[in-house]
């Protein structure tokens, strides 16, 4: 997995450029004007408390917090996808990561697809931070060998075993114990103010809403993604997070385990019902039409069958398949 890191990314979107792509796209020709008409000459300055700097006009870049940047940015990278059936180039944002699936040492092809990336990068005004730019690769063989540097434009990527994606924390080692730390820690400060509004006497419905928002929302922040591989010392150590906070609102709290299956049994009705979704062909029924199983393992896809078998769900969902 390579994690790009762009230079200011938003700064340098070039207008011409972009409404070459969006007349591509087949927007309508106002429209396309109006953009460029706002992303064209305009001026800048800065204001500190009383003292005003020279006012320069731009025309490259989208303006930093506006609504519109982020989508603008995504059609403007739109075009920057996978070349080989074995890698995946993933976005949000400004943020890409290329996904390379290398089997029997070929490396030929994810290599292929970094240089590709860089090409385009370059015809595009972006610029790669190679010394933000990590890869991280997850060795899933028993004997593992030490793999050759990435080098992009001359200089060497570093190799790190843990990355920080999206506010998940992706390990090398194949677990989720980085995160959970991460998530407990995170969650553990916001009870300090869950504590402040008890001593307040604030009213439990609004100690409550504080904490489903503020805590509960950490905690289960992507937990389809990471329940599944968790390890039962990590699930204790969210739970007590959860414990803590019942007691300080003192009354009853959903357990993460029920969080969870809940979450899980929402999560695989959408892909079982869906037939255009990526992972809809992982579900199979068996042949007597009851109950699912799947050709994964370690992962989401088996813990949600065996939620849904052990709920009792199949047949809800069996008659929603094609």
């Amino acid at each position: 997995m390579l994690f790009v890191d762009h230079s200011s990314a938003f700064n340098t979107i070039i207008p011409d450029i972009l409404i070459t792509k969006l007349l591509k796209l087949q927007i309508p020709l106002p429209t396309c004007n109006w953009i460029k008409n706002f992303l064209t000459s305009r001026p800048q300055s800065v204001r500190l408390g009383l003292h005003h700097s020279s006012t320069i006009t731009l025309s490259t870049g989208s303006p930093q917090g506006c609504v519109l940047s982020p989508l603008l940015y995504a059609l403007y990278t739109y075009d920057c996808s996978s070349t080989h059936p074995t890698n995946r180039i993933i976005k949000y944002a400004d943020d890409t990561t290329v996904v390379g699936l290398i089997r029997g040492e070929d490396e030929t092809a994810y290599r292929a697809e970094v240089e590709e990336l860089s090409r385009w990068c370059s015809a595009n005004n972006l610029t790669l931070n190679i010394q933000k730019t990590k890869e991280l690769i997850m060795d899933f063989r028993k004997i593992r060998q030490d793999h050759t540097p990435l080098l992009i434009n001359g200089e060497q990527v570093e190799t790190v075993t843990t990355f920080r994606f999206l506010d998940i924390h992706i390990s090398a080692a194949h677990s989720w114990t980085d995160n959970i730390r991460a998530i407990v820690k995170k969650a553990q400060q916001r009870l300090h103010f869950l504590r402040v509004l008890r001593k307040n006497h604030l009213d439990t419905k609004l100690l409550l809403a504080f904490y489903h928002s503020s805590v509960e929302s950490v905690l289960t922040y992507c937990l389809g993604v990471w329940y599944a591989g968790s390890t039962v010392k990590d699930r204790k150590a969210v739970q007590r997070v959860i414990n803590t906070a019942q007691k300080i609102i003192g009354c009853p709290l959903p357990t993460l385990e029920n969080i969870a299956t809940s979450c899980c049994l929402r999560r695989t009705k959408a892909i079982t019902e869906d037939p255009l979704h990526l992972a809809h062909p992982l579900f199979d029924l068996l042949p007597s039409g009851r109950r699912y199983t799947c050709r994964l393992t370690n992962s989401f896809f088996p813990w949600a069958i065996r939620t849904a078998n052990t709920h009792g769900c199949t047949h809800s969902l069996r008659n929603n398949l094609p």
